[in-house]
């Protein structure tokens, strides 16, 4: 099994997603510039699934032990955070899960991509050595807490080197009932992080959870 850090692990997207790979037997480093939440955190998994090979404490920690680097910081963190951890994250498969986005009054969330086109292609400027790969834009943290219930969607996969992709969906269809997609280069992230804009819209709309499913394929 990998060791599997998330930077910014507190949150609910990093916690959804140390959960469900916790439950598949991996090892779990949540980070966070506060020990006192990533603390937290932990214990919050353990209640969900005890006896999870679960560890806590700073970034740094976690970006230097870990085979794969999960980034779930916000938006706003994102450059600054990957600046520091750029020697501990060289050489490692970098998984950027951030969506960048703003939001405007009463009319929700529009896309507010960085110069580099998106954050998975900011990601790659700052960490030239890693190997960064951009995933799980569209599967809702609710319910990905929630193991109760199986999640169900695809999950687009970018990036341009192609054994790290593999590997990235490979860990994706460790969650029952969800399928990796590969969605070509490193540069199409920037439709795949837009698109969850759209999802939030939707599912204010709709009061729902919602993800994508491709046909066809």
């Amino acid at each position: 099994m990998a060791r599997l850090a998330f930077i910014g692990g507190t949150g609910p997207e990093g916690t959804g997603l140390a959960i469900r790979f916790a439950k598949s037997g991996h090892a779990i480093y949540i980070g966070s510039r506060s020990e006192e939440r990533a603390a937290e955190t932990v214990a919050k998994i353990y209640e969900v699934s005890p006896g999870a090979d679960l560890y806590g404490g700073p970034n740094l920690d976690g970006a230097l032990k870990a085979d794969f680097v999960f980034v779930t910081v916000p938006a706003s963190a994102h450059a600054e955070l990957l600046k520091e951890l750029e020697e501990a994250i060289a050489d490692k498969i970098v998984v950027d899960t951030v969506v960048p986005m703003s939001f405007e009054g009463d009319d929700g969330p529009v896309a507010a991509m960085p110069e580099a086109g998106s954050a998975a292609e900011e990601a790659a400027s700052l960490l030239p050595n890693a190997k960064v790969v951009s995933a799980f834009h569209h599967l809702d943290a609710k319910q990905l807490q929630r193991v109760d219930r199986p999640m169900q969607g695809d999950v687009i996969v970018c990036g341009d080197d192609m054994a790290a992709k593999q590997k990235v969906m490979a860990l994706v269809e460790e969650i029952n009932y969800v399928r990796a997609l590969d969605g070509g280069g490193l540069k199409n992230s920037r439709f795949t992080e837009q698109l969850t804009v759209l999802l939030v819209h939707i599912n204010k709309i709709y009061q729902a959870h919602t993800g994508i499913r491709v046909t066809g394929v």
